[in-house]
């Protein structure tokens, strides 16, 4: 049997400085994600809660496409 491993997923911020010195970024690999912060802390922080509400608004969304059916839920491994 082949042992579990934590697969840590790497994005990459494409960033811009506004100039009010604000940072603005958006994931390349999920250009929907996009947030801003005075810092690059902060904007990191911001890019992490904004894909956290992506990915949990997706998740209610296909829910509610299922809603009433019969239907199979299974976390996957995925590499």
């Amino acid at each position: 049997m082949k042992a579990r491993k934590n697969k840590h997923i790497d994005f990459t911020a494409i960033i811009e400085k506004s100039d009010d010195g604000w940072y603005v970024g958006q994931l390349e690999e999920l250009p929907e994600v996009i947030s801003q912060g005075k810092t690059l802390t902060e904007l990191k922080q911001n890019l992490e809660d904004a894909l956290d509400l992506i990915i949990s608004n997706a998740r209610e969304t296909t829910r509610s496409l299922y809603q009433g059916k019969k239907f199979i839920r299974r976390k996957l491994d995925l590499v």
